[in-house]
Protein backbone atom coordinates (compact mmCIF):
# COMPACT_ATOMS: atom_id res chain seq x y z
CA UNK A 1 0.00 0.00 0.00
CA UNK A 2 1.30 3.48 -0.78
CA UNK A 3 0.03 6.90 0.21
CA UNK A 4 0.52 8.12 -3.39
CA UNK A 5 -1.75 5.40 -4.79
CA UNK A 6 -4.42 6.06 -2.16
CA UNK A 7 -4.21 9.83 -2.65
CA UNK A 8 -4.58 9.72 -6.43
CA UNK A 9 -7.32 7.07 -6.26
CA UNK A 10 -9.23 9.35 -3.88
CA UNK A 11 -8.95 12.33 -6.21
CA UNK A 12 -10.25 10.36 -9.18
CA UNK A 13 -13.02 8.77 -7.14
CA UNK A 14 -14.26 12.20 -6.07
CA UNK A 15 -14.00 13.55 -9.61
CA UNK A 16 -15.96 10.56 -10.91
CA UNK A 17 -18.72 11.23 -8.39
CA UNK A 18 -18.81 14.85 -9.61
CA UNK A 19 -19.18 13.85 -13.27
CA UNK A 20 -15.69 13.24 -14.71
CA UNK A 21 -15.87 11.54 -18.11
CA UNK A 22 -12.40 11.92 -19.66
CA UNK A 23 -8.76 11.76 -18.54
CA UNK A 24 -5.87 12.69 -20.84
CA UNK A 25 -2.40 11.35 -20.04
CA UNK A 26 0.97 12.26 -21.53
CA UNK A 27 3.27 9.35 -20.50
CA UNK A 28 6.05 9.84 -17.98
CA UNK A 29 7.62 8.34 -14.88
CA UNK A 30 7.02 10.77 -12.02
CA UNK A 31 3.29 10.87 -12.89
CA UNK A 32 2.97 7.08 -12.43
CA UNK A 33 0.62 7.31 -9.39
CA UNK A 34 -1.77 9.52 -11.38
CA UNK A 35 -1.59 7.39 -14.52
CA UNK A 36 -2.22 4.14 -12.68
CA UNK A 37 -5.15 5.60 -10.76
CA UNK A 38 -6.65 6.69 -14.07
CA UNK A 39 -6.30 3.42 -15.97
CA UNK A 40 -7.36 1.17 -13.07
CA UNK A 41 -10.94 2.47 -13.15
CA UNK A 42 -13.43 2.30 -16.01
CA UNK A 43 -15.85 4.98 -14.81
CA UNK A 44 -14.25 7.42 -17.26
CA UNK A 45 -12.46 7.26 -20.60
CA UNK A 46 -8.66 7.42 -20.52
CA UNK A 47 -6.74 8.76 -23.54
CA UNK A 48 -2.96 8.50 -24.00
CA UNK A 49 -1.11 11.08 -26.13
CA UNK A 50 2.61 10.94 -26.88
CA UNK A 51 3.00 14.70 -27.23
CA UNK A 52 2.22 16.87 -24.19
CA UNK A 53 1.20 19.84 -26.32
CA UNK A 54 -1.24 17.68 -28.27
CA UNK A 55 -2.56 16.17 -25.03
CA UNK A 56 -3.30 19.61 -23.57
CA UNK A 57 -5.21 20.82 -26.62
CA UNK A 58 -7.12 17.52 -26.73
CA UNK A 59 -8.20 18.11 -23.12
CA UNK A 60 -9.25 21.62 -24.17
CA UNK A 61 -11.35 20.16 -26.99
CA UNK A 62 -13.08 17.87 -24.49
CA UNK A 63 -13.77 20.84 -22.24
CA UNK A 64 -15.74 22.62 -24.97
CA UNK A 65 -18.76 20.64 -23.69
CA UNK A 66 -18.63 22.55 -20.39
CA UNK A 67 -17.18 19.82 -18.13
CA UNK A 68 -13.48 19.59 -17.26
CA UNK A 69 -11.23 16.80 -18.45
CA UNK A 70 -8.28 15.86 -16.23
CA UNK A 71 -4.89 16.41 -17.88
CA UNK A 72 -1.82 14.57 -16.54
CA UNK A 73 1.92 14.82 -17.21
CA UNK A 74 5.26 14.07 -15.58
CA UNK A 75 7.66 16.63 -14.14
CA UNK A 76 9.99 18.96 -16.04
CA UNK A 77 9.47 20.52 -19.46
CA UNK A 78 6.52 18.21 -20.06
CA UNK A 79 4.48 20.63 -17.97
CA UNK A 80 5.80 23.60 -19.97
CA UNK A 81 4.41 22.05 -23.17
CA UNK A 82 0.91 22.33 -21.69
CA UNK A 83 1.20 26.13 -21.57
CA UNK A 84 -0.28 27.17 -24.98
CA UNK A 85 -3.46 25.19 -24.42
CA UNK A 86 -3.79 26.46 -20.85
CA UNK A 87 -3.44 30.06 -22.09
CA UNK A 88 -6.27 29.41 -24.56
CA UNK A 89 -8.41 27.71 -21.91
CA UNK A 90 -7.82 30.59 -19.51
CA UNK A 91 -8.82 33.25 -22.03
CA UNK A 92 -11.89 31.31 -23.17
CA UNK A 93 -13.09 29.93 -19.81
CA UNK A 94 -12.66 26.32 -20.98
CA UNK A 95 -12.96 23.81 -18.09
CA UNK A 96 -9.78 21.83 -17.37
CA UNK A 97 -7.99 20.22 -14.38
CA UNK A 98 -4.22 20.17 -14.94
CA UNK A 99 -2.25 17.69 -12.82
CA UNK A 100 1.52 18.07 -13.12
CA UNK A 101 3.67 15.56 -11.25
CA UNK A 102 6.73 17.01 -9.53
CA UNK A 103 9.80 16.04 -7.53
CA UNK A 104 9.39 16.26 -3.74
CA UNK A 105 10.75 19.41 -2.04
CA UNK A 106 14.10 17.81 -1.13
CA UNK A 107 14.87 17.21 -4.85
CA UNK A 108 14.00 20.69 -6.07
CA UNK A 109 16.77 23.14 -6.88
CA UNK A 110 19.56 20.62 -6.36
CA UNK A 111 20.18 19.54 -9.95
CA UNK A 112 17.82 16.57 -9.88
CA UNK A 113 17.05 15.44 -13.47
CA UNK A 114 13.79 16.30 -15.18
CA UNK A 115 13.08 19.07 -12.69
CA UNK A 116 12.09 22.67 -13.32
CA UNK A 117 10.39 25.29 -11.18
CA UNK A 118 6.72 24.38 -11.54
CA UNK A 119 5.39 26.74 -8.86
CA UNK A 120 2.81 29.06 -10.48
CA UNK A 121 4.10 27.82 -13.82
CA UNK A 122 1.01 29.03 -15.71
CA UNK A 123 0.66 32.36 -13.93
CA UNK A 124 -2.64 34.17 -14.35
CA UNK A 125 -3.84 31.78 -17.06
CA UNK A 126 -5.27 29.42 -14.43
CA UNK A 127 -8.19 30.13 -12.12
CA UNK A 128 -6.36 28.53 -9.19
CA UNK A 129 -2.96 26.99 -8.40
CA UNK A 130 -2.17 24.61 -5.55
CA UNK A 131 1.26 23.14 -4.78
CA UNK A 132 0.18 20.08 -2.85
CA UNK A 133 2.09 18.31 -0.12
CA UNK A 134 3.70 14.93 -0.77
CA UNK A 135 0.83 12.48 -0.04
CA UNK A 136 2.46 10.82 2.97
CA UNK A 137 2.95 14.28 4.53
CA UNK A 138 -0.65 15.39 4.01
CA UNK A 139 -3.93 14.79 5.81
CA UNK A 140 -6.09 12.19 4.00
CA UNK A 141 -9.23 13.87 5.31
CA UNK A 142 -8.47 16.86 3.07
CA UNK A 143 -8.03 14.93 -0.17
CA UNK A 144 -11.67 14.88 -1.25
CA UNK A 145 -12.00 18.57 -0.45
CA UNK A 146 -9.01 19.29 -2.70
CA UNK A 147 -10.61 17.31 -5.52
CA UNK A 148 -14.04 18.89 -5.04
CA UNK A 149 -12.76 22.45 -4.93
CA UNK A 150 -10.62 21.87 -8.03
CA UNK A 151 -13.58 20.46 -9.97
CA UNK A 152 -15.87 23.33 -9.03
CA UNK A 153 -13.38 26.05 -9.94
CA UNK A 154 -12.35 24.21 -13.13
CA UNK A 155 -15.88 24.55 -14.50
CA UNK A 156 -14.95 28.18 -15.21
CA UNK A 157 -11.41 27.67 -16.53
CA UNK A 158 -8.19 25.74 -15.96
CA UNK A 159 -7.01 24.77 -12.47
CA UNK A 160 -3.41 23.67 -11.83
CA UNK A 161 -2.61 21.05 -9.18
CA UNK A 162 1.14 20.49 -8.79
CA UNK A 163 1.70 17.09 -7.19
CA UNK A 164 5.06 16.02 -5.74
CA UNK A 165 5.63 12.27 -5.37
CA UNK A 166 8.41 10.29 -3.68
CA UNK A 167 9.52 6.87 -4.81
CA UNK A 168 8.30 4.16 -4.94
CA UNK A 169 5.90 5.41 -7.59
CA UNK A 170 3.97 2.15 -7.99
CA UNK A 171 1.76 0.55 -5.39
CA UNK A 172 -1.78 -0.36 -4.46
CA UNK A 173 -4.32 1.94 -2.91
CA UNK A 174 -5.51 1.46 0.66
CA UNK A 175 -9.09 2.13 1.72
CA UNK A 176 -10.15 5.56 0.49
CA UNK A 177 -11.12 8.25 3.00
CA UNK A 178 -14.87 8.60 3.46
CA UNK A 179 -16.84 11.22 1.60
CA UNK A 180 -18.47 13.88 3.74
CA UNK A 181 -21.40 16.11 2.87
CA UNK A 182 -19.06 19.08 2.58
CA UNK A 183 -16.52 17.33 0.40
CA UNK A 184 -17.33 19.52 -2.57
CA UNK A 185 -17.94 23.20 -2.11
CA UNK A 186 -19.22 25.44 -4.84
CA UNK A 187 -16.55 28.05 -5.51
CA UNK A 188 -17.86 30.95 -7.55
CA UNK A 189 -15.65 33.54 -9.19
CA UNK A 190 -16.47 37.14 -8.60
CA UNK A 191 -17.20 39.26 -11.64
CA UNK A 192 -18.24 42.90 -11.64
CA UNK A 193 -21.78 42.97 -12.96
CA UNK A 194 -24.78 45.20 -12.90
CA UNK A 195 -28.46 44.55 -13.53
CA UNK A 196 -29.65 44.29 -17.10
CA UNK A 197 -30.70 47.81 -18.14
CA UNK A 198 -34.31 48.68 -17.42
CA UNK A 199 -34.64 49.86 -21.02
CA UNK A 200 -32.40 49.84 -24.04
CA UNK A 201 -32.27 53.65 -24.12
CA UNK A 202 -32.45 53.75 -27.87
CA UNK A 203 -34.58 52.69 -30.80
CA UNK A 204 -31.85 51.71 -33.26
CA UNK A 205 -29.93 48.94 -31.56
CA UNK A 206 -28.16 45.75 -32.53
CA UNK A 207 -27.34 42.53 -30.70
CA UNK A 208 -23.97 40.97 -31.42
CA UNK A 209 -23.28 37.34 -30.53
CA UNK A 210 -19.62 36.29 -30.45
CA UNK A 211 -17.92 33.07 -29.45
CA UNK A 212 -18.70 31.35 -26.14
CA UNK A 213 -22.25 32.72 -26.22
CA UNK A 214 -23.73 29.34 -25.35
CA UNK A 215 -25.59 26.75 -27.36
CA UNK A 216 -28.28 28.85 -29.07
CA UNK A 217 -29.41 30.67 -25.91
CA UNK A 218 -33.15 31.13 -26.48
CA UNK A 219 -33.12 34.17 -24.21
CA UNK A 220 -31.03 36.11 -26.73
CA UNK A 221 -33.26 35.08 -29.63
CA UNK A 222 -36.25 36.18 -27.54
CA UNK A 223 -34.48 39.44 -26.74
CA UNK A 224 -33.92 40.16 -30.44
CA UNK A 225 -37.54 39.35 -31.28
CA UNK A 226 -38.91 41.58 -28.50
CA UNK A 227 -36.74 44.51 -29.47
CA UNK A 228 -37.08 44.15 -33.21
CA UNK A 229 -33.32 44.50 -33.49
CA UNK A 230 -31.01 42.67 -35.90
CA UNK A 231 -29.00 39.86 -34.35
CA UNK A 232 -25.47 39.74 -35.80
CA UNK A 233 -24.22 36.23 -35.05
CA UNK A 234 -20.62 35.08 -35.39
CA UNK A 235 -20.31 31.41 -36.47
CA UNK A 236 -18.66 30.69 -33.11
CA UNK A 237 -21.86 31.73 -31.32
CA UNK A 238 -23.52 28.60 -32.77
CA UNK A 239 -26.65 30.75 -33.25
CA UNK A 240 -26.83 31.19 -37.01
CA UNK A 241 -29.94 29.89 -38.74
CA UNK A 242 -32.65 31.83 -36.86
CA UNK A 243 -34.79 34.22 -38.91
CA UNK A 244 -33.62 37.25 -36.90
CA UNK A 245 -29.93 36.56 -37.56
CA UNK A 246 -27.92 38.75 -39.94
CA UNK A 247 -24.99 36.72 -41.28
CA UNK A 248 -23.41 38.92 -43.96
CA UNK A 249 -22.73 41.88 -41.68
CA UNK A 250 -19.01 41.99 -42.46
CA UNK A 251 -19.69 42.39 -46.19
CA UNK A 252 -22.59 44.79 -45.65
CA UNK A 253 -20.63 47.05 -43.29
CA UNK A 254 -17.87 47.43 -45.89
CA UNK A 255 -20.42 49.44 -47.86
CA UNK A 256 -19.76 53.01 -46.72
CA UNK A 257 -23.28 54.20 -47.40
CA UNK A 258 -24.94 51.45 -45.40
CA UNK A 259 -22.52 51.49 -42.46
CA UNK A 260 -22.78 55.28 -42.19
CA UNK A 261 -26.57 55.31 -42.25
CA UNK A 262 -26.97 52.45 -39.78
CA UNK A 263 -24.90 53.50 -36.80
CA UNK A 264 -26.62 52.08 -33.72
CA UNK A 265 -27.87 53.93 -30.64
CA UNK A 266 -27.01 50.99 -28.39
CA UNK A 267 -25.30 47.59 -28.69
CA UNK A 268 -25.90 44.46 -26.64
CA UNK A 269 -22.94 42.12 -26.98
CA UNK A 270 -23.13 38.49 -25.89
CA UNK A 271 -20.04 36.37 -25.27
CA UNK A 272 -16.66 37.17 -26.76
CA UNK A 273 -16.09 40.03 -29.22
CA UNK A 274 -16.87 38.90 -32.79
CA UNK A 275 -14.11 37.75 -35.13
CA UNK A 276 -14.91 40.49 -37.64
CA UNK A 277 -12.55 43.45 -37.36
CA UNK A 278 -14.90 45.43 -39.60
CA UNK A 279 -17.80 44.96 -37.18
CA UNK A 280 -15.73 45.66 -34.08
CA UNK A 281 -14.24 48.85 -35.54
CA UNK A 282 -17.65 50.05 -36.70
CA UNK A 283 -19.10 49.61 -33.19
CA UNK A 284 -16.21 51.48 -31.57
CA UNK A 285 -16.38 54.35 -34.06
CA UNK A 286 -20.15 54.63 -33.62
CA UNK A 287 -19.53 55.47 -29.94
CA UNK A 288 -22.74 53.61 -29.13
CA UNK A 289 -22.89 52.37 -25.53
CA UNK A 290 -22.32 48.62 -25.23
CA UNK A 291 -23.96 46.32 -22.69
CA UNK A 292 -21.85 43.17 -22.28
CA UNK A 293 -23.73 39.96 -21.45
CA UNK A 294 -21.46 37.26 -20.09
CA UNK A 295 -18.35 36.38 -22.01
CA UNK A 296 -14.94 35.24 -20.82
CA UNK A 297 -11.72 37.20 -20.78
CA UNK A 298 -11.04 40.89 -20.41
CA UNK A 299 -13.29 43.50 -21.96
CA UNK A 300 -11.62 45.73 -24.52
CA UNK A 301 -11.31 49.17 -22.87
CA UNK A 302 -12.07 50.82 -26.23
CA UNK A 303 -15.29 48.89 -26.78
CA UNK A 304 -17.64 51.49 -25.20
CA UNK A 305 -18.84 49.01 -22.55
CA UNK A 306 -21.00 50.83 -20.00
CA UNK A 307 -22.43 47.82 -18.16
CA UNK A 308 -21.93 44.09 -17.80
CA UNK A 309 -24.40 41.47 -16.72
CA UNK A 310 -24.94 37.74 -16.79
CA UNK A 311 -27.21 35.63 -18.95
CA UNK A 312 -29.15 34.83 -15.78
CA UNK A 313 -29.88 38.53 -15.36
CA UNK A 314 -31.19 38.67 -18.92
CA UNK A 315 -33.43 35.70 -18.13
CA UNK A 316 -34.72 37.46 -15.03
CA UNK A 317 -35.44 40.66 -16.94
CA UNK A 318 -37.30 38.83 -19.69
CA UNK A 319 -39.20 36.77 -17.14
CA UNK A 320 -40.41 39.92 -15.41
CA UNK A 321 -41.86 41.30 -18.63
CA UNK A 322 -38.97 43.51 -19.76
CA UNK A 323 -39.77 45.08 -23.14
CA UNK A 324 -36.97 47.60 -23.66
CA UNK A 325 -37.51 49.87 -26.63
CA UNK A 326 -40.14 47.82 -28.44
CA UNK A 327 -43.21 49.44 -29.85
CA UNK A 328 -41.42 52.44 -31.34
CA UNK A 329 -42.29 53.59 -34.84
CA UNK A 330 -38.71 52.86 -35.93
CA UNK A 331 -38.58 49.19 -34.97
CA UNK A 332 -40.02 47.63 -38.15
CA UNK A 333 -38.12 49.76 -40.65
CA UNK A 334 -34.85 49.36 -38.74
CA UNK A 335 -34.89 45.58 -38.78
CA UNK A 336 -36.28 45.46 -42.32
CA UNK A 337 -33.42 47.56 -43.68
CA UNK A 338 -30.87 45.17 -42.17
CA UNK A 339 -32.66 42.12 -43.52
CA UNK A 340 -32.92 43.58 -47.01
CA UNK A 341 -29.20 44.42 -47.09
CA UNK A 342 -28.35 40.97 -45.73
CA UNK A 343 -30.49 39.31 -48.41
CA UNK A 344 -28.89 41.34 -51.21
CA UNK A 345 -25.41 40.53 -49.95
CA UNK A 346 -26.33 36.87 -49.61
CA UNK A 347 -27.57 36.77 -53.21
CA UNK A 348 -24.36 38.30 -54.54
CA UNK A 349 -22.14 35.99 -52.51
CA UNK A 350 -24.19 32.91 -53.35
CA UNK A 351 -24.12 33.62 -57.08
CA UNK A 352 -20.39 34.26 -57.19
CA UNK A 353 -19.55 31.18 -55.09
CA UNK A 354 -21.72 29.03 -57.36
CA UNK A 355 -19.00 29.26 -60.02
CA UNK A 356 -17.02 26.09 -60.74
CA UNK A 357 -13.85 27.47 -59.13
CA UNK A 358 -13.10 25.89 -55.73
CA UNK A 359 -11.89 29.10 -54.09
CA UNK A 360 -11.11 29.37 -50.39
CA UNK A 361 -14.42 31.17 -49.64
CA UNK A 362 -16.20 28.44 -51.64
CA UNK A 363 -14.55 25.76 -49.50
CA UNK A 364 -15.80 27.45 -46.32
CA UNK A 365 -19.30 27.69 -47.80
CA UNK A 366 -19.39 24.04 -48.84
CA UNK A 367 -18.05 22.80 -45.51
CA UNK A 368 -20.74 24.80 -43.66
CA UNK A 369 -23.58 23.68 -45.93
CA UNK A 370 -22.58 20.03 -46.25
CA UNK A 371 -21.50 19.37 -42.68
CA UNK A 372 -22.53 15.77 -41.96
CA UNK A 373 -25.52 15.25 -39.69
CA UNK A 374 -24.69 15.00 -35.95
CA UNK A 375 -21.17 16.31 -36.48
CA UNK A 376 -19.39 19.43 -35.22
CA UNK A 377 -17.12 21.84 -37.06
CA UNK A 378 -13.79 23.03 -35.65
CA UNK A 379 -12.17 25.86 -37.59
CA UNK A 380 -8.67 27.27 -37.43
CA UNK A 381 -7.81 30.88 -36.74
CA UNK A 382 -6.29 32.96 -39.53
CA UNK A 383 -8.20 32.80 -42.84
CA UNK A 384 -10.47 29.75 -42.29
CA UNK A 385 -12.41 31.33 -39.42
CA UNK A 386 -12.74 34.57 -41.39
CA UNK A 387 -13.93 32.85 -44.55
CA UNK A 388 -16.48 30.93 -42.51
CA UNK A 389 -17.71 34.14 -40.89
CA UNK A 390 -17.81 36.18 -44.11
CA UNK A 391 -19.06 33.58 -46.58
CA UNK A 392 -20.32 30.57 -44.61
CA UNK A 393 -23.90 31.81 -44.65
CA UNK A 394 -26.72 30.73 -42.34
CA UNK A 395 -25.30 27.22 -41.87
CA UNK A 396 -21.97 28.37 -40.44
CA UNK A 397 -21.65 27.17 -36.83
CA UNK A 398 -18.29 26.18 -35.40
CA UNK A 399 -15.84 25.96 -32.53
CA UNK A 400 -12.44 27.67 -32.63
CA UNK A 401 -9.58 28.61 -30.33
CA UNK A 402 -10.24 32.35 -30.38
CA UNK A 403 -9.11 33.22 -26.87
CA UNK A 404 -5.53 33.80 -27.95
CA UNK A 405 -6.41 33.53 -31.67
CA UNK A 406 -3.45 31.27 -32.36
CA UNK A 407 -3.23 28.63 -35.07
CA UNK A 408 -1.56 26.10 -32.76
CA UNK A 409 -3.37 23.06 -31.45
CA UNK A 410 -6.30 23.12 -33.90
CA UNK A 411 -6.07 19.44 -34.88
CA UNK A 412 -5.49 18.40 -31.27
CA UNK A 413 -8.52 20.40 -30.11
CA UNK A 414 -10.60 18.71 -32.79
CA UNK A 415 -9.35 15.25 -31.80
CA UNK A 416 -10.31 15.88 -28.18
CA UNK A 417 -13.71 17.22 -29.16
CA UNK A 418 -14.34 14.22 -31.42
CA UNK A 419 -13.34 11.77 -28.68
CA UNK A 420 -15.80 13.42 -26.32
CA UNK A 421 -18.74 14.14 -28.62
CA UNK A 422 -18.64 12.31 -31.95
CA UNK A 423 -17.82 13.11 -35.59
CA UNK A 424 -15.90 16.35 -36.23
CA UNK A 425 -14.97 18.16 -39.43
CA UNK A 426 -11.93 20.47 -39.31
CA UNK A 427 -11.35 23.42 -41.63
CA UNK A 428 -7.68 24.37 -41.43
CA UNK A 429 -4.84 25.97 -43.38
CA UNK A 430 -1.66 24.19 -44.42
CA UNK A 431 0.64 25.91 -41.91
CA UNK A 432 -1.68 25.21 -38.99
CA UNK A 433 -1.98 21.60 -40.18
CA UNK A 434 1.79 21.11 -40.30
CA UNK A 435 2.23 22.91 -36.97
CA UNK A 436 -0.02 20.40 -35.20
CA UNK A 437 0.61 17.28 -37.26
CA UNK A 438 1.63 15.31 -34.15
CA UNK A 439 -2.08 15.17 -33.37
CA UNK A 440 -2.22 12.51 -36.09
CA UNK A 441 -0.04 10.12 -34.06
CA UNK A 442 -2.15 7.04 -33.33
CA UNK A 443 -5.26 8.71 -34.77
CA UNK A 444 -6.31 5.65 -36.78
CA UNK A 445 -6.32 3.58 -33.58
CA UNK A 446 -8.56 5.96 -31.62
CA UNK A 447 -11.79 4.99 -33.39
CA UNK A 448 -12.51 8.66 -33.97
CA UNK A 449 -14.34 10.15 -36.95
CA UNK A 450 -12.27 13.19 -37.89
CA UNK A 451 -12.49 14.70 -41.38
CA UNK A 452 -9.76 17.29 -41.92
CA UNK A 453 -10.15 19.78 -44.77
CA UNK A 454 -6.77 21.42 -45.45
CA UNK A 455 -6.75 24.54 -47.63
CA UNK A 456 -3.22 24.34 -49.02
CA UNK A 457 -1.81 27.58 -50.45
CA UNK A 458 1.74 26.70 -49.37
CA UNK A 459 2.20 29.50 -46.85
CA UNK A 460 0.63 32.18 -44.73
CA UNK A 461 -2.33 33.27 -46.82
CA UNK A 462 -3.65 35.86 -44.38
CA UNK A 463 -0.55 38.03 -44.77
CA UNK A 464 -1.51 38.71 -48.38
CA UNK A 465 -4.39 40.82 -47.00
CA UNK A 466 -2.20 42.86 -44.63
CA UNK A 467 -0.12 46.01 -45.31
CA UNK A 468 3.08 43.98 -45.37
CA UNK A 469 2.09 42.59 -48.77
CA UNK A 470 2.18 46.02 -50.41
CA UNK A 471 5.03 47.50 -48.40
CA UNK A 472 7.69 44.89 -49.18
CA UNK A 473 9.29 43.54 -52.31
CA UNK A 474 8.10 40.09 -53.33
CA UNK A 475 11.22 38.19 -52.25
CA UNK A 476 11.30 39.72 -48.76
CA UNK A 477 7.55 39.27 -48.28
CA UNK A 478 7.68 35.63 -49.30
CA UNK A 479 10.67 34.85 -47.07
CA UNK A 480 9.34 36.55 -43.93
CA UNK A 481 5.54 36.39 -44.26
CA UNK A 482 4.51 34.19 -47.18
CA UNK A 483 6.78 31.45 -45.79
CA UNK A 484 6.23 28.70 -48.37
CA UNK A 485 7.18 25.34 -46.83
CA UNK A 486 6.78 22.90 -49.71
CA UNK A 487 5.31 20.16 -47.51
CA UNK A 488 3.38 17.41 -49.27
CA UNK A 489 0.25 17.40 -47.10
CA UNK A 490 -0.99 14.01 -48.29
CA UNK A 491 2.37 12.34 -47.80
CA UNK A 492 2.63 13.83 -44.30
CA UNK A 493 -0.80 12.46 -43.40
CA UNK A 494 0.11 9.11 -44.91
CA UNK A 495 3.18 8.88 -42.70
CA UNK A 496 0.75 8.66 -39.76
CA UNK A 497 -1.40 6.08 -41.54
CA UNK A 498 -4.22 8.55 -42.22
CA UNK A 499 -6.02 8.33 -45.56
CA UNK A 500 -5.45 11.50 -47.60
CA UNK A 501 -6.80 12.75 -50.91
CA UNK A 502 -6.56 15.93 -52.99
CA UNK A 503 -9.76 17.40 -54.43
CA UNK A 504 -10.05 20.30 -56.85
CA UNK A 505 -13.77 20.52 -57.58
CA UNK A 506 -17.02 21.01 -55.67
CA UNK A 507 -18.33 17.51 -56.20
CA UNK A 508 -15.09 15.98 -54.95
CA UNK A 509 -15.14 18.03 -51.75
CA UNK A 510 -18.81 17.27 -51.06
CA UNK A 511 -18.24 13.58 -51.69
CA UNK A 512 -15.25 13.39 -49.35
CA UNK A 513 -17.09 15.27 -46.59
CA UNK A 514 -19.60 12.42 -46.51
CA UNK A 515 -16.95 9.71 -46.06
CA UNK A 516 -16.27 8.57 -42.51
CA UNK A 517 -12.87 9.60 -41.14
CA UNK A 518 -10.20 9.78 -40.06
CA UNK A 519 -9.18 11.39 -43.32
CA UNK A 520 -7.36 14.40 -44.74
CA UNK A 521 -8.99 16.25 -47.64
CA UNK A 522 -6.48 18.59 -49.28
CA UNK A 523 -7.79 21.48 -51.38
CA UNK A 524 -5.03 23.27 -53.34
CA UNK A 525 -5.20 27.06 -53.54
CA UNK A 526 -3.18 30.02 -54.76
CA UNK A 527 -2.57 32.99 -52.46
CA UNK A 528 -2.64 35.66 -55.16
CA UNK A 529 -5.81 34.29 -56.71
CA UNK A 530 -7.35 34.03 -53.25
CA UNK A 531 -6.80 37.76 -52.64
CA UNK A 532 -8.42 38.57 -55.98
CA UNK A 533 -11.47 36.40 -55.18
CA UNK A 534 -11.98 38.18 -51.87
CA UNK A 535 -11.73 41.58 -53.56
CA UNK A 536 -14.28 40.47 -56.14
CA UNK A 537 -16.71 39.33 -53.44
CA UNK A 538 -16.49 42.68 -51.67
CA UNK A 539 -17.10 44.52 -54.92
CA UNK A 540 -20.07 42.34 -55.86
CA UNK A 541 -21.74 43.02 -52.51
CA UNK A 542 -21.16 46.76 -52.97
CA UNK A 543 -22.85 46.59 -56.35
CA UNK A 544 -25.75 44.62 -54.91
CA UNK A 545 -26.32 47.24 -52.22
CA UNK A 546 -26.15 50.09 -54.71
Amino acid sequence: MTAAATFTATLFDEWALLGLTDVVIAPGSRSTPLALAAVRDDRWRTHIFHDERVAAFAALGMGLRGQPAVLVCTSGTAAANFFPAIVEAGLSDIPMIVCTADRPPELRGVGSPQTIDQINLYGSSVRAFVDLDVPEDSDPSSWRQIAGDAFDVAKHGPVHLNMPFREPLTGAADALPARSASASSSVARSRATSDFPASAQGVRGIIVMGGRSGEHPPEIIDLADRLGWPLLADPLSLARGHRSVIVNYDSVLRHVGFSGAHRPDVVIRVGRPPSSKVLTTWIVESKAPVVQVGGPGLIDPDANVIATCSLDQVRAALGSGWQGATGTRWADTWLRSWREADARAEGAIRDLLAAPELSEPTVARIVAEFLPVHSSLVVSSSMPVRDLEWYGGHHARAYANRGANGIDGVLSTAVGHALATGPVVVLIGDIAFCHDSNALIGLVDRAVDLRIVVVDNDGGGIFSFLPQAGALDTATFERVFGTPHGTDICTLAGAYGVRAVTVDDRDGLQRELLRTGPSVIRVPSNRKRNTAVHDLLVEEVRRALG
